[in-house]
């Protein structure tokens, strides 16, 4: 569940070939060198500056090393160095820029969005005035170009795509 924009969003939890996603790409930044005193984790939500009820939980975020010995169930955005979302299958174009103009209002340096449901990806960067400035778009098989204080690439070659009955709702609600 997360708060976004005064709305409550909930989902049901991943299927295997999104949990796929996030466990490569998690494996490569934990292999990489990570800039000193950060950290890859999951579970981790981030609030809005100044307002703890409007919340997100991204799939992966780095963020220092210290979050491992903090009781706060929110992490602060400001010391968010990088988000990732990887896009359910049932999710609706508005929502994700919804969510992308959500880290760029919490000021959040790097977004990856990645979409299993065409084999896309958009880096966000430069956060102002509530908008990425800058957006790069690639396809699976092209790596993401992180910048610094990352300043290494991140391989897509690997991630799998959401088949034809990708995650279906056992419930029916789509």
């Amino acid at each position: 569940m997360q708060i976004t924009g005064g709305e409550m969003v909930t989902s049901r939890p991943p299927c295997g070939r999104h949990a796929g996603v996030v466990k490569r790409l998690r494996r490569q930044l934990e292999g990489m060198a990570l800039p000193d005193g950060l950290d890859v984790y999951e579970v981790s939500s981030i609030a809005l500056p100044e307002d703890p009820d409007d919340y997100v939980t991204p799939d992966l975020i780095v963020l220092p090393m210290e979050r491992e010995d903090d009781d706060d169930w929110l992490a602060s955005p400001e010391d968010t160095a990088f988000a990732v979302e990887v896009v359910s299958p049932s999710e609706k174009s508005r929502g994700i820029r919804d969510k992308a103009d959500w880290y760029a209002v919490a000021r959040v340096p790097l977004l990856l969005v990645i979409d299993p449901r065409n084999g896309t990806w958009a880096l966000h960067s430069r956060p102002d005035n509530g908008a990425y400035q800058d957006v790069l778009l690639g396809k699976f098989g092209e790596a993401v170009p992180l910048p610094e204080p990352f300043g290494a690439d991140v391989g897509t070659g690997d991630f799998p795509v959401y088949g034809q009955a990708a995650c279906p709702d056992p419930t029916g609600d789509q």
